[in-house]
């Protein structure tokens, strides 16, 4: 995937396909998840049957999707030793 494509201009032209009657607009209701402060942008589209709200969750690479970023958790690995 290109860096064009990872583009949050990308994502709302993908997900919520705006159109002059139909235009989508970012809400300004940004926010940041979890413990590591991640970055997550609310845009609303109006739709015939009402208000259409999508999330999108920016990721460590600098990419957006609509599923928000994996939590890193601790991990731990033995090895063997030889003998």
């Amino acid at each position: 995937m290109n860096a064009a494509e990872n583009s949050l201009h990308w994502m709302v032209d993908k997900w919520l396909a705006p159109t002059p009657a139909m235009p989508a607009r970012v809400v300004v209701r940004f926010c940041r998840t979890g413990v590591n402060r991640r970055r997550c942008v609310c845009v609303e589209s109006t739709r015939p049957s009402g208000i259409l709200s999508i999330f999108f969750f920016r990721h460590d690479d600098g990419s957006w999707n609509v599923f928000p970023p994996r939590h890193e958790t601790p991990a731990m690995n033995g090895y063997r030793m030889a003998a």
